[in-house]
């Protein structure tokens, strides 16, 4: 099976990586870039859902016989704090969309109080932590979990998440699991 990962962003297509082959070695993985469609600071659950399922259909529509993958990233209001929030989408090819969300931690304050000022959080941790290309490498999940938990490994469960879902939809509808 084809899959076709929504995305040019290095952290994401790893993780993709990690897993499709993990369920099916014989796939074929590739990365296009898409268009999300929402902010580009998606703020709260449903305009980062959005996001991802925008990505999934968006290069799905370019190719119709690829699992078409889109994964988002975005920060939540819950009570008083800002949460990190990451969400996955699969569009298939018979159309049928399939999502799952991520693990989510509190941002920092001083962090939450930028991206309520405008700002998207990418670049506000690399001014941070003085670093380039977090959004590439370990996030401002590893960042704030002291890499104990990177950008990769969040999309990686995401992904088990979206695959183990796509074997079960396949298996209920009498189809070879992809």
């Amino acid at each position: 099976m084809k899959y076709i990962v929504g995305s040019m962003n290095q952290a994401k297509v790893e993780a993709t990586k990690k897993v499709v082959f993990e369920y099916k070695p014989s796939s074929s993985i590739h990365q296009m870039a898409s268009v999300s469609g929402v902010s580009e600071q998606p703020i709260g659950d449903e305009e980062t859902i959005q996001g991802a399922v925008n990505r999934a259909k968006d290069v799905s529509r370019k190719n119709p016989e690829a699992i078409g993958i889109g994964l988002e990233g975005g920060v939540r209001r819950l009570g008083d704090n800002l949460y990190i929030c990451n969400w996955g989408a699969l569009a298939l090819p018979d159309g049928h969309i399939i999502t799952a969300g991520g693990a989510q931690i509190p941002l920092p304050m001083e962090i939450a109080r930028e991206i309520e000022n405008g700002k998207e959080l990418g670049p506000v941790i690399e001014q941070y932590f003085k670093e380039n290309d977090l959004r590439q490498k370990e996030g401002a999940m590893g960042m704030f979990t002291a890499g104990s938990i990177t950008r990769v490994e969040l999309f990686v469960h995401i992904l088990h998440l979206l695959i183990g879902q796509l074997k079960y939809y396949r298996e209920k509808n009498n189809n070879s699991p992809t």
